[in-house]
């Protein structure tokens, strides 16, 4: 890695990464009050009861993205990418109501990713790591490791990693950033050396120099070319790849002698760092869609790094501006290049804020997942 931007540097003793000061879309710098307990628990309770409300209407598929004015979900058969988020947010559910119709619906959808667990994809991270780290039954243990041994199998050595894959159609040897998050923890139950290369490799090609590039393709004459799609200002970029080194640099403190090593990881984690607003879908059309879903992904990471007070000030952004009484994270974007669901609710973002606020509550650990 060569230049600034992609360079490695030790941490300063520091538990979490420097925290620039927060400012709103026009730089311009901004209070960051917390979000206070009770606001938290309300939020979630509506959060929680959304998720019953979707289950009554989704039945036996996934829902992916829904309308913001009817709160109709456009659902898959199969899940997608995001299937393991809805599996995750049934058994958060569970978790948190003792309900054991709750339990048994959260056995069921993650019974119904089983058939993702052969897709070439290294979004199998997204799916099997956060549909499944909630999970309490074996069926759902064994579900993962099956996964997780098929990704292993997908690692290619010679390219330190997993490729993005073939299973949603487009070029097979990419590297993105939202390949990683999952994955990393998902690879290291059955490859810790694999789940580190397949980190640091990322990391090494996205953050090599400004700006920085969330894909990029392999091709055997010219190697690593980013790719144009998603752009540099892409707001789900940074924060995939800060959720993935928050749970990386766990293990590397467990493990101290591998590399990257904590410091490094904080350093690097110092660089994707979000400021406290709901970020644009693209910072190179500031006055257009926001993307509520990448704060809500980027508050757990920041409580995963123990940075509890930024984390509860952006997500005081979130539940007070986007969140609706029955549970809706709004002002979510999908896809803002094809224009899909560009303005909705994410069921990822559902996902990533129910987890954020039940870590701010107590309710739930912050390496829980």
């Amino acid at each position: 890695m060569s230049g600034q931007a992609g360079e490695w540097r030790g941490a300063s003793g520091t538990s979490g990464p420097p925290s620039p000061a927060p400012r709103d879309g026009s730089g311009t710098p901004v209070p960051s009050a917390p979000l206070t307990l009770p606001e938290a628990h309300t939020a979630l309770a509506a959060l929680l009861d959304r998720v019953a409300a979707t289950r009554a209407q989704v039945g036996y598929r996934f829902p992916l993205f829904a309308d913001p004015d009817t709160g109709r979900w456009t659902t898959s058969r199969r899940g997608s990418w995001t299937g393991g988020f809805w599996a995750g947010l049934l058994w958060l559910r569970a978790r948190l109501t003792g309900d054991p119709a709750d339990r048994t619906a959260a056995v069921a959808c993650t019974g119904r990713l089983a058939a993702m667990v052969e897709a070439d994809t290294a979004t199998r991270g997204l799916i099997f790591w956060y549909g499944t780290a909630l999970a309490d039954d074996d069926a759902s243990a064994a579900l993962r490791e099956r996964a997780a041994l098929a990704c292993r199998d997908a690692y290619d050595p010679a390219l330190g990693l997993v490729p993005w894959g073939s299973a949603f159609g487009g070029e097979r040897l990419l590297a993105r950033a939202d390949g990683v998050p999952g994955l990393v923890p998902l690879l290291a139950t059955v490859d810790p050396e694999a789940a580190r290369s397949h980190l640091r490799r990322h990391l090494e090609l996205c953050l090599a120099e400004a700006p920085f590039r969330w894909s990029l393709r392999h091709g055997p004459r010219a190697g690593w070319t980013a790719c144009a799609d998603p752009p540099p200002g892409w707001s789900r970029g940074p924060a995939w790849l800060l959720l993935a080194v928050a749970d990386a640099v766990r293990h590397a403190r467990e493990q101290p002698d591998t590399r990257p090593g904590a410091g490094e990881l904080l350093s690097v984690a110092a660089l994707l760092v979000p400021p406290v607003h709901v970020p644009p879908a693209d910072d190179a059309r500031p006055g257009g869609p926001l993307d509520t879903s990448a704060a809500a992904l980027s508050a757990l990471a920041l409580l995963k790094f123990g940075r509890r007070d930024r984390a509860a000030a952006l997500l005081r952004r979130l539940v007070r501006d986007h969140l609706t009484e029955d549970g809706r994270l709004l002002d979510g974007c999908y896809d803002l290049g094809s224009g899909t669901a560009v303005r909705h609710e994410l069921i990822w973002g559902d996902f990533f804020l129910a987890c954020a606020l039940a870590v701010l509550t107590g309710a739930l650990g912050a390496h829980a997942l």
